[in-house]
């Protein structure tokens, strides 16, 4: 498949349609905290001078940046799809955040500007992930952090896991070629019939003793259906996915000119974070 530039035009707009769905607006204070620190818990956020500016790369509905700017002089929010105006509604009354509605190939500051930066689940939507990721690090100073969420390929997990993924790999290829509105009926039906029993199964043998993590979707046994509702769409209804080992991503950190990398131990995985060299 030939793409313009890199990206994926259909799967920018099927995260715009995500996005004006799922604007986050039903989500917990108390849920976004605790997904937040889930993802940035290898942030060095002592490392940050003293009033730093950065910038989110693909900030979808500006649920991470909602909490991140309130740590922060200057945040630059990035994002392709028409989920900019959604970001924009939702941090209104945020007064340090920029907008940009641009892709990762045109972000429009200069190169070594930035004191941080961050991409969390975005670059793997990218036809060449390890080229997103670069151009995300170019935009950072000398010793500034870079912290980014790819989906894992399961490396951590049993065999049969893996095969589990494998059947429903078939079935996002299958959804996510479908029309916006069916894409979101299917996901919908999905997050009903399997996220949810599956998540409160998990926390019914958790709470007789059992350890869950290899349990599908125990994940989201902490979390709302409405969080459920959002991913399910997320997974089903995106055209354009790829997934990385541990190995091959701390590779791709390197190769970017990140160094002293550190991934996350618990879900999700796998969130890792550099310093520029």
């Amino acid at each position: 498949m030939i793409y313009k530039n890199n990206i994926d035009s259909k799967t920018v707009d099927g995260f715009g349609d995500e996005w004006i769905r799922f604007d986050q607006s039903e989500l917990s204070e108390k849920e976004l905290v605790n997904r937040f620190n889930e993802y940035f818990n290898v942030f060095p956020w002592e490392s940050l001078p003293k009033n730093p500016i950065g910038f989110d790369a693909g900030c979808g509905s500006g649920r991470w940046a909602k909490i991140v700017s309130r740590r922060v002089k200057t945040l630059h929010c990035i994002e392709p799809s028409s989920a900019i105006n959604v970001a924009i509604k939702n941090l209104e009354t945020t007064k340090n955040c920029i907008f940009h509605h641009v892709d990762i190939d045109n972000i429009p500051f200069k190169d070594n500007s930035m004191d941080f930066g961050y991409s969390l689940g975005v670059l793997h939507h990218m036809p060449d992930t390890l080229d997103g990721l670069k151009k995300c690090v170019k935009k950072l100073k000398i010793g500034a952090p870079f912290l980014v969420y790819l989906y894992y390929s399961f490396d951590n997990k049993p065999y049969w896991f893996q095969l589990i993924w494998k059947f429903s790999n078939y079935l996002r290829i299958f959804i996510s070629k479908r029309s916006y509105n069916i894409r979101f009926f299917l996901s919908q039906l999905i997050a009903i019939f399997v996220y949810l029993p599956l998540a409160n199964l998990a926390k019914i043998f958790e709470k007789l003793g059992f350890k869950v993590n290899n349990f599908p979707l125990s994940y989201y046994r902490k979390y709302s259906f409405y969080s459920m509702r959002t991913d399910a769409l997320d997974r089903f209804g995106t055209r354009l996915e790829v997934r990385f080992s541990k190995s091959e991503i701390k590779k791709m950190l390197v190769e970017s000119g990140l160094t002293n990398i550190k991934f996350s131990n618990s879900s999700p995985y796998w969130c890792a974070s550099g310093i520029k060299e």
